[in-house]
């Protein structure tokens, strides 16, 4: 399928040559972005934001794309990320189909989609994607670099490999490494997709399209994004229909099912499957031991924010992060969430995450800028 790109996006080009960690490298290709806010004159008041595994860079609205954007209470004037001080730019991670390149765009090789020959990909070919985004814009130090979910990964291996780009950082819902539970329900989302007849070894078209395998791979992806708390919060017991459907056996009854259908249909058709694939497996490959410890990462403070009912990226993960950090130095708050809305409350919860996040980036601010405690549990 053809990539999918917010008319608000803009490109920075890669130079050429740009190498793959594990082998290859891209040649005309490029990296996807959007900003918001003004960056000041000493060009210090950057923050950077790097997604997980499917948003775009349109993280909030803005006047060349209204539509709204997938952290858009989180993003603006008066936001916790607020505009009106920072200049905010959010990519789109390489080997996307949101604007950046990946196994949907066109090698400028052979004039065709790169599907399959495009190289492995791994989180650290996306951390070094954005670091050469952003000093091709001639930002030399972010104030900050804020990653959730694959971008949480994204952004340790960014500071571990950029060490003198950015010295502090907001990592929401990240992980040094997968869990085997979350890596066994990605598996059988590879697996759905590459079972579907028609994803034909990744050379599928729009009317040979592998959409239930998608669909298939999303449901799974939605259950493990949420909690039992929450299904039963939202769903309890209530039936779609006054009686059970006599039509067939084994069609959609319950109110949970329709709304897998619903949202996992509107999917399969706004994101490239073969992306999907890519990235998916270059979360379950990443480790940041492979290269390095979290004491290894230096820097000034971070805020480390995890979810109690988080079942894909558990909560211990991101308290393993914050004791890391610390044992290293940086001056660590960490946030335990009660949240009931799993790994994605932190894009539903904002009355939650937004103070916490506010707070931090208001401390960096010269004119705000207190101490604090090595280590918070709240």
């Amino acid at each position: 399928m053809p990539e999918s790109i917010s008319s608000a996006t803009r490109f920075i080009p890669l130079p050429n040559g740009f190498t793959m960690r594990r082998g290859g490298e891209l040649n005309g290709a490029r990296v996807g972005y959007e900003s918001y806010g003004l960056l000041n004159g000493s060009r210090d008041n950057v923050i950077l934001i790097l997604t997980g595994l499917s948003p775009s860079a349109h993280v909030a609205s803005n006047h060349d794309d209204p539509g709204v954007g997938w952290w858009e209470a989180m993003v603006g004037p008066g936001c916790p990320i607020d505009t009106d001080q920072w200049h905010v730019i959010c990519i789109n991670a390489l080997g996307s189909c949101k604007g950046s390149t990946g196994p949907a765009s066109v090698d400028p090789v052979t004039g065709e989609p790169y599907r399959l020959s495009f190289p492995d990909l791994s989180i650290e070919d996306v951390a070094d994607a954005a670091a050469a985004a952003i000093k091709s814009l001639g930002v030399t130090r972010l104030a900050c670099v804020i990653g959730a979910s694959m971008g949480g990964m994204s952004s340790l291996a960014l500071i571990a490999r950029h060490p003198h780009l950015t010295r502090h950082h907001i990592n929401i819902s990240g992980a040094i490494h997968s869990t085997p539970f979350a890596s066994a329900i990605r598996s059988v989302q590879r697996e759905a997709i590459q079972t579907d007849a028609y994803w034909r070894g990744g050379r599928y078209d729009q009317d040979q399209y592998p959409e239930r395998g998608m669909i298939t791979a999303r449901k799974l992806g939605l259950i493990s994004y949420r909690s039992a708390l929450e299904w039963d919060g939202r769903f309890g017991r209530d039936t779609a229909v006054e009686q059970w459907s006599s039509s067939s056996k084994f069609t959609p009854e319950l109110p949970v099912e329709f709304y897998l259908d619903y949202h996992a249909r509107r999917f399969a058709w706004s994101f490239d499957p073969n992306s999907y694939l890519y990235l998916s497996r270059c979360i379950d490959r990443f480790d940041l031991t492979e290269s390095c410890t979290l004491a290894d990462l230096h820097l000034d403070r971070a805020l480390v924010i995890g979810v109690k009912t988080d079942i894909l990226f558990p909560l211990h993960q991101q308290d393993q992060i914050a004791q890391g950090l610390s044992s290293g130095g940086t001056e660590v708050r960490f946030v335990p969430m009660d949240s009931e809305e799993g790994h994605d409350a932190f894009l539903i919860d904002i009355r939650r995450f937004g103070p916490p996040i506010a707070s931090f980036l208001a401390s960096l601010l010269p004119q705000t800028r207190t101490s604090s405690s090595t280590l918070v549990n709240q």
